[in-house]
């Protein structure tokens, strides 16, 4: 298991005065109810939902095991009110089952990364057998760093953040290339068991979430379902994400996750192709997101890239506003060029260089014009 840690013990004053804003409690009322140990995270309660069949068994199809998940996915949603209503005391009075819902969805996960379509690049790499997808990563939990993150938005620090090697992503301006790209496969290998005991230990220390992230915690999903199983301390957990998943990970994931902290990178297709090698992103990223927002609290970030404010973050902003009116927006203005882009400039000359402060504030007065919340959480 890995044995270094960092912990920064100064907390922003701005982390303890933004739940003063209602808008801002409001919007992230489940999240800071788990935060303050006043309702149950989700992964607790969907492992103590029983299920009447082995999920693990060699002789349950893909099929079958997606209609017993459908099936116990709709008992999981009263399960969870109910609970939410007596208080998180009421699940030391529930009998752990043999097998639950956390189960079936681990099952699930398995199956579907053999061969693989966690992401929707669907490369179909063997990583049950050591091979691994694009996204380098095979059947390993790879992990390079955990830690404190103070520099994460407003209401999630100190964020519990556990950095995973690997990305489904080629962005030629990576600011974490090293773990995503050039040395995905460099870091600490885990089991599930201790990547459970690095969030509990994160928890213990005073973290509000456990971050999930990269790379990206996609190609990770079933590693990190499974790590539930042994996670005995009530924590949110953040999905911090690309969000380049497919319909049935997001499946997964919707009834464990408990804030999502997605990227929307690009207004269209034409720049992700071009600046990430990813295709059908618009289509992709934005359904899984706008079915994030359907079902939990949301902060979505969009880095303002120089000269694409027109390109991206118009139609980015614009689609927010329409179809995620209660997410909470990071604008981000800290893009700097890095990896090829720094390396190689003259490949990629409208990024090639900062955001310049009128790019900035144009997107700030576009967000103001539509209505979307982004100030208070940056």
């Amino acid at each position: 298991m890995v044995d270094w840690f960092i912990t920064l013990i100064n907390i922003r004053p701005d982390a303890l005065s933004i739940w003063q804003d209602p808008v801002v409690k409001e919007r992230l009322a489940h999240y800071y109810s788990v935060m303050k140990n006043e309702k149950p995270a989700k992964f607790l309660v969907a492992r103590l939902m029983p299920v009447d069949v082995d999920p693990y068994s060699s002789d349950l199809s893909l099929e079958e095991l997606w209609s017993i998940h459908d099936k116990a996915r709709g008992e999981f949603t009263s399960m969870y009110k109910d609970i939410c209503s007596e208080g998180l005391n009421k699940l030391s009075t529930l009998e752990k089952p043999k097998y639950s819902y956390l189960d079936v969805k681990i099952a699930l996960a398995y199956k579907l990364m053999n061969p693989c379509r966690i992401c929707e690049r669907r490369c179909g790499a063997l990583r049950l057998e050591g091979k691994p997808g694009i996204c380098a990563i095979d059947r390993e939990i790879i992990v390079h760093s955990y830690f404190h993150h103070m520099g994460e938005e407003s209401p999630l620090v100190p964020s519990g953040t556990i950095f995973y090697g690997g990305c489904n992503f080629k962005c030629v301006f990576c600011q974490n290339y090293d773990i995503s790209q050039v040395n995905p496969r460099g870091g600490e290998k885990l089991s599930p068991q201790e990547l459970a005991m690095i969030q509990a230990y994160l928890r213990r220390k005073g973290a509000r979430n456990i971050n999930h992230v990269g790379g990206d915690p996609t190609p990770h999903t079933p590693f990190i379902l499974e790590s539930f199983k042994y996670l005995d301390i009530n924590v949110p957990q953040l999905w911090n994400s690309n969000m380049y998943m497919t319909e049935e990970v997001m499946k997964l994931l919707e009834d464990l996750i408990d804030i999502w902290l997605p990227d929307l990178k690009y207004g269209n297709n034409k720049c992700a192709w071009r600046l990430s090698k990813v295709k059908d992103y618009w289509e992709i990223s934005t359904r899984n997101i706008k079915r994030a927002h359907d079902v939990g609290d949301i902060i979505i970030r969009h880095l303002v890239l120089p000269n694409h404010v027109e390109c991206c973050t118009r139609p980015v902003l614009e689609w927010i506003a329409r179809n995620t009116p209660r997410a909470l927006v990071n604008i981000m203005d800290q893009y700097r060029p890095e990896h090829i882009v720094a390396r190689h400039p003259q490949l990629y000359p409208d990024i090639a260089r900062r955001p310049k402060r009128e790019e900035i504030e144009l997107a700030y007065k576009m967000a103001d014009e539509l209505g979307i919340i982004y100030k208070p959480i940056s």
